[in-house]
């Protein structure tokens, strides 16, 4: 079963080093959070996967990142300044905030009053000073999102590379919003990654795409872990849509606190690039967008029929990598009862995701040849380039086969008096104990035979 509280996951991300509270020792900062050691790892395994599947996996997708500081006219002529806000309400009472929209009963979260201001938007952007002089002018933003980036290098990807409708452009990256009520964990933060695509295809054929990709994506994040049965598609009614938006399926997962949205998969028709175009009204758009007297380019592509340009449609799947790390931690979360009437928690991760790959531990701290040898294994095994494999000295093994049942490691090789030839079974000598995490079953494999006994077991993994 997944995780069935959010306590029980901050716990563990507390305890074994996933995520901490951002400038924890002077109070934390709410909405803001620091990726541990385990953490980071697990972070950056997630990305991985999803870089890989987007970009090295295909031929029509290219890379990017883009700069965090974004020119005040992005934002102006993609909608940002006049519609990127929710609505605020204040408490007279307790002098709380909250989004009016989660206010549940009509009453304050906080203190349970019912006298509330009447709601006022609440323009999400974070605003910074950009040069010596602190003005009206000379101002820009910490970007809201990542895809304003993409949207604005267009043509510099198209004029170097040799790529032709339909492609896509993808980036990782961070994203700021001043979210009013920051909550749940890593789930709703002011300061998030994302995993953003922009996938630019020819008008009229979007619906089709839209289908594909959110067909897609699902698909994905199934191979990440998540059961089908805790991932739900849902379509977006036209009332709700974003500025920019014909479609949009969100893609929910059932999070502790209920199923929420993982990821976004937009129709975002020809508005982006129509907006930051020069006389976007010479273009032919579908979508309305207003006279960009500060753009310098138009930003269209040639029809690969008629070489005519033609502003493209845009498909976006967007996903949050926080989110992302919550439900496959969510997921994998498993606290089981064993035949000896013991409890173990263990992090059933996919392998590829897993923060250590292989933990390399003596049976005695104490026995320099037995300690020499583990290091020496460990250096061996890295050499594979499957990611952290990690010397574990910390303790008895047993408290050692616990601590990576938590953190989600998948095998555990033990390095003992039969390894280096000074046990008492003769057979045995040169060989090492493999531990399975899930099924916690050990097998003798002798060490010139590990790396590939460890190769084959990832490569199955993958399958």
């Amino acid at each position: 079963m997944p995780a069935k509280t959010m306590e029980s996951l901050v716990n563990l991300c507390k305890r074994r080093g996933f995520i901490f509270q951002s400038s924890d020792i002077y109070g934390g900062l709410q909405g803001v959070y620091d990726y541990g050691p385990l953490g980071v790892e697990l972070k950056n395994n997630l990305k991985a996967a999803w870089w890989r599947a987007m970009v090295y996996e295909r031929d029509d997708i290219e890379g990017l990142d883009a700069a965090i500081l974004t020119h005040k006219s992005v934002l102006k002529h993609s909608g940002h300044e006049a519609t990127f806000s929710d609505p605020m309400v204040d408490c007279r009472k307790c002098k709380s905030r909250w989004r009016a929209d989660q206010i549940k009963d009509g009453k304050c979260e906080k203190c349970g009053s019912a006298d509330l201001t009447e709601a006022r938007p609440f323009n999400l952007m974070f605003k910074t000073t950009v040069g010596p002089v602190a003005d009206d002018e000379h101002y820009a933003y910490l970007r809201p999102e990542t895809a304003q980036g993409i949207f604005c290098n267009f043509k510099n990807v198209m004029d170097s590379t040799s790529n032709k409708l339909p492609f896509g452009i993808a980036q990782i990256g961070k994203s700021f919003r001043n979210e009013i009520t920051p909550k749940n964990f890593i789930f709703r933060v002011r300061e998030f990654e994302q995993m953003e695509l922009e996938f630019f295809v020819l008008p009229g054929t979007d619906e089709d795409w839209h289908a594909k990709w959110t067909e897609s994506r699902v698909a994905w994040w199934r191979e990440q872990g998540l059961e089908s049965g805790n991932l739900q598609q849902f379509h977006q009614p036209k009332e709700e849509l974003a500025h920019y938006s014909k479609a949009t399926v969100d893609i929910l997962y059932r999070f502790p606190h209920g199923m929420e949205e993982l990821e976004g998969v937009a129709n975002r028709t020809d508005f982006d690039l129509g907006s930051h175009s020069k006389n976007p009204q010479e273009l032919g758009l579908t979508a309305k967008v207003e006279e960009n007297a500060d753009s310098v380019v138009k930003l269209t592509a040639p029809d690969p029929v008629t070489q005519k340009p033609l502003v493209p449609f845009v498909i976006e799947p967007s996903a949050g990598v926080d989110r992302g790390v919550l439900a496959v931690l969510t997921e994998a979360y498993t606290e089981e009862k064993l035949e000896n009437g013991t409890e173990r928690i263990v992090l059933k991760l996919k392998p590829h995701l897993a923060p250590i790959k292989v933990a390399v531990i003596p049976l005695a701290r104490n026995k320099p040849e037995i300690v020499a040898k583990a290091k020496e294994i460990k250096d061996a095994l890295l050499k594979l380039g499957l990611g952290r494999i990690y010397y574990e000295n910390s303790g008895n093994i047993g408290k050692s086969y616990r601590r990576h049942d938590e953190v989600g490691t998948p095998l555990c090789v033990t390095v003992d008096f039969d390894t280096i030839g000074k046990g008492e079974t003769a057979d045995l000598e040169g060989t090492v104990t493999i531990r399975d995490r899930d099924t916690m079953k050990q097998v003798r494999v002798h060490a010139s035979k590990l790396a590939e006994h460890i190769t084959g077991y990832f490569r199955t993994a993958a399958v």
